[in-house]
């Protein structure tokens, strides 16, 4: 079952630090945290606005180099891009140690014109005039001047990632937050990081409060997050 309108304007509340103290209490691996992220195209309007949706994702595999799993499941003659889920963030994921991009500009245009929320590139990137000219948040690892073609090619869309322990499946939420990073919340989780996530902030603050007071940490914390 997708996240609610609701959901996600009760998310909207929070930045992306709050959502992965949530998500370490419900003992999601790395947090939802996706490590090593770049801004390079902030989004429209306010540039230090987060950006929820839910997650739609592509795998690419090294050139020359079948992967075991999942199976290959882009058909024949179709453009990877031409394949993005209106309304979603688009995850894309390299394999390691690869030199080329996997998202420069056209791409990032089409997704653009399909109603992409958002791109993030575990990998490489490339473009950033026409990336920013989306006006879309858009994250990557790194950058490239060379294309998809000198080392990668698309397998597949729609399956799950596993970016460095951090797992990724279509319909999760994305929360890209400009100036605390990206964090994704398993889809299944949505309802008990929104019921954490009040009691959490709460607890923090009152922390805050006591340590400006002069209390030891120590002591503020057993205050206040011992029961947690």
């Amino acid at each position: 079952m997708g996240s609610s309108a609701e959901d996600i304007a009760q998310l909207r509340q929070y930045n992306a630090c709050d959502i992965s103290d949530a998500l370490l209490k419900l003992k999601v691996p790395g947090a939802g945290f996706v490590a090593d992220l770049n801004l390079y195209s902030p989004p429209a309007g306010d540039p230090a606005s987060v950006t929820i949706a839910p997650v739609s994702t592509v795998l690419f595999a090294a050139k020359g180099q079948d992967l075991a799993e999942p199976t290959s499941n882009i058909p024949k003659g179709v453009h990877w891009a031409d394949l993005t889920v209106p309304g979603t963030i688009v995850v894309l994921k390299q394999q390691e140690g690869q030199k080329n991009a996997i998202c420069g500009g056209i791409m990032a245009v089409r997704m653009k014109v399909c109603q992409a929320e958002g791109i993030i590139v575990a990998g490489r990137a490339r473009d950033i005039g026409e990336l920013k000219s989306t006006a879309l948040p858009i994250w990557a690892r790194g950058l490239s001047t060379v294309g998809a073609g000198g080392g990668s090619v698309p397998w597949a869309t729609q399956v799950p990632l596993d970016i460095d322990g951090t797992l990724v499946s279509p319909g999760d939420l994305a929360f890209s937050d400009p100036i605390n990073g990206v964090v994704v919340i398993p889809q299944d989780k949505v309802s008990a990081v929104l019921e954490l996530l009040p009691r959490l902030t709460s607890a923090d603050d009152k922390v805050k409060e006591d340590v400006l007071k002069g209390v030891t940490v120590h002591e503020a914390f057993q205050r206040h997050r011992s029961n947690l």
